[in-house]
């Protein structure tokens, strides 16, 4: 559905810190900066754009916005939460771990914001 997602961002380099180690723990390549400074990762089709706003205002989180990123297990999901932590995020919506979502489901989720404070989750879908 999606070919890309674009985040803002307010320090560059905390913010290639910060993604490279999250990031690589899904196995995604280091990112890359464009010819207009922005930070692009590319993984199985998809691309993350991490940019300064183009208005030339602060990067600032939106209300109600998460991005999601699919991990292969749980341990991959601590690795990730434990990766942004090291480097640069704060934890937020709980501690790691298994809930329950619609239709049955059981997920394991964790949940960081980044540098800029834009909240993101590693989802691994458990069963249902």
């Amino acid at each position: 559905m999606f070919s890309h997602v674009v985040l803002g961002m307010n320090d560059p380099a905390a913010t290639r810190v910060f993604y490279d180690a999250v990031l690589g723990t899904l196995g995604v390549p280091a990112g890359v900066e464009d010819e207009r400074g922005r930070l692009v990762y590319q993984h199985d089709g998809g691309r993350l754009l991490i940019t300064r706003p183009v208005d030339g205002g602060p990067a600032a989180a939106g209300n109600g916005h998460t991005l999601g990123f699919l991990a292969p297990s749980p341990e991959v999901a601590d690795a990730w939460h434990a990766a942004g932590l090291a480097h640069g995020g704060t934890s937020c919506e709980g501690p790691p771990g298994i809930r329950q979502a619609t239709g049955g489901r059981v997920v394991y989720l964790a949940y960081l914001r980044d540098p800029a404070g834009n909240k993101l989750c590693a989802f691994h879908k458990v069963s249902g």
